[in-house]
């Protein structure tokens, strides 16, 4: 049977100063043990947070997973005078800026290269140990193991495993599966501009596309055709391996006196660009594939209300890790009815445009907080342009918003056999343009073309000849129960698919539903597969 609890290998962040490294290789756990008592539900900074306790994922992982520390005799599984033994489920810490550090190390900081290559023999070095305890019962070519990174972590772990020059011990296929917190995938952009190759202050350019990243990471190609470099050729790394947690909160990360998230701007948790924190899978053909599971929480970079301690981050990524169901959520807008006032001047030839905002929350049932959250105030919006999806209706209005993992051991009700989770979905009605001048006529702030809560419950198959049962039911008249059953579609993929149409409509005279105008109908499309099928 596999197992699904497999060595996690944490890698922390970015450390700028002297004094922030000094700092990291103080930390027996590099920040992963630092937990928080404060929980930030609204934008609004002046509100009093709520208390909330979270333990820190290592306390977490203990005690509800059962991990294990490896430091033995206060000596780490890279020092010579360790002599444990490793556990079956243990958590190792990447303590890469030891080197760089006036007390443990040189002082002098090595090249991101190097910290990648360290990441390889840290991970040749926890197959010797793990395979080595006759209790683990795993083969040298069997051992599997997670990377779990924030920040800068992330591509350090990227240059591990998209660079064969920066592998050398040849172990990137040991590594199962990537988490992501706070990447900067597609390097860090600051009052709009890259961080430019010259400003090498403190590794800064560490974050540079052009120069740094896409030699790191293998790239070059890549960048030349496409310009970006939060991609991952499939060859090297499967993208559906990995997940990618994003921040959305700017106003509680208090870095240099609060001048980052200045500089940096809206859309960001502060350091990191919302749009940079993703990836996209790259295909040998040098065309993009899917893009890699994603999902948005209000949380800044780092401090009190930071995105590592937190317990949405907590949950993500305990079922990434070893969730039971994998659902992502596919947006298909197939209409978009537009003013009558505006839609004449459209007939008429005027060129009209409008920005459509789409909003999402996910929340598993019986939890008090979100899996995901987008939402206009927050700036995580998936965002469709009108004029991009008059261009091209079929590829524009396809959106893919969120992945969502479910746990059956996270159930409130652990006899009962379905896994549900309910989901807000929402178009903000849009500022209409009308060659290139607002169109105000008939606007009202803060509306929505469409806004409505769904419910989706879903029945794993008990065999593999066995169907899934999906079941969903809309929100709209008060809450209920998911009671209409949906059909499922079998995908080449193993996975099977589902879709649920909406529309804008209300009720005319008679009582019957008609479409409203302005308007939006389309298709919410569900792809759900099993999750690490068969593992204990």
């Amino acid at each position: 049977m596999p197992n699904a609890f497999l060595p996690i290998i944490y890698v922390r962040g970015f450390a700028m100063t002297r004094g922030e490294i000094d700092e990291t290789t103080a930390d027996p756990f590099c920040g992963f043990n630092l937990g928080s008592t404060m929980y930030r539900a609204v934008p609004d900074k002046a509100s009093r947070p709520r208390k909330y306790v979270f333990e820190s994922p290592v306390v977490r992982l203990a005690s509800e997973y059962g991990y294990e520390d490896v430091y033995e005799d206060g000596y780490d599984i890279l020092d010579a005078d360790w002599d444990g033994e490793m556990s079956r489920r243990p958590i190792i810490i990447y303590r890469y800026y030891d080197e760089a550090s006036r007390y443990l190390g040189t002082g002098e900081t090595p090249s991101i290269e190097e910290f990648a290559k360290g990441l390889s023999r840290l991970v040749k070095r926890v197959r010797e140990l793990y395979c080595a305890n006759p209790r683990n019962e795993t083969k040298l070519d069997d051992f599997r193991c997670y990377l779990v990174a924030h920040s800068m972590g992330g591509l350090v772990s990227r240059a591990f495993l998209q660079n064969p020059k920066l592998d050398p011990e040849g172990v990137q296929p040991c590594v199962d599966k990537l988490f992501t917190y706070a990447t900067p995938h597609n390097g860090i952009d600051v009052l709009g501009m890259n961080v430019p190759s010259w400003l090498g202050l403190a590794d800064i350019n560490n974050f540079d596309r052009d120069k740094r990243m896409k030699s790191y990471l293998d790239l070059e190609a890549a960048f030349k055709k496409h310009k970006r470099v939060d991609l991952v050729p499939e060859s090297r790394f499967p993208s559906r391996r990995i997940f990618t947690l994003v921040g959305t909160n700017r106003n509680d990360y208090e870095a240099a006196a609060g001048l980052s998230r200045a500089f940096v701007g809206h859309g960001s948790d502060g350091l990191v660009k919302i749009d940079n924190a993703t990836l996209y899978g790259l295909k040998d053909d040098g065309s993009l594939s899917t893009p890699t599971a994603k999902a948005f929480v209000y949380r800044s970079h780092s401090g009190p209300f930071g995105i590592v301690n937190s317990e949405e981050a907590f949950q993500n990524l305990a079922r990434f890790l070893f969730g039971d169901v994998r659902v992502d959520l596919w947006l298909e807008i197939d209409e978009i009815r537009l003013p009558e006032a505006v839609q004449k001047e459209a007939d008429a030839g005027r060129g009209i445009n409008a920005l459509y905002q789409i909003e999402m929350l996910a929340s598993p049932r019986g939890k008090l907080w979100y899996l995901t959250r987008r939402v206009a105030e927050e700036d995580s919006v998936a965002c469709l342009s009108h004029a991009d999806w008059v261009k091209n209706p079929k590829e524009a209005g396809r959106i893919y918003l969120s992945s969502v993992f479910l746990a059956n051991r996270a159930k409130v009700n652990p006899k009962r056999r379905s896994l549900a989770y309910g989901m807000t979905l929402g178009v903000r009605v849009p500022d209409y343009e009308i060659d290139r001048k607002l169109w105000l006529n008939e606007h009202f702030e803060g509306g929505y073309l469409f806004r409505n809560g769904l419910v989706l419950e879903m029945v794993p198959p008990v065999s593999d000849d066995k169907p899934w049962k999906v079941k969903f039911s809309w929100q709209d008249a008060g809450f209920s129960l998911a009671d209409t059953e949906l059909t499922p579609t079998q995908l080449a993929t193993g996975a099977v698919e589902v879709r649920v149409p909406f529309d804008s409509v209300s009720a005319d005279a008679n009582g019957k539903l008609q479409p409203t105008r302005p308007g939006v109908r389309g298709t919410l499309r569900f792809v759900i597969e099993a999750w690490n099928p068969g593992a204990d």
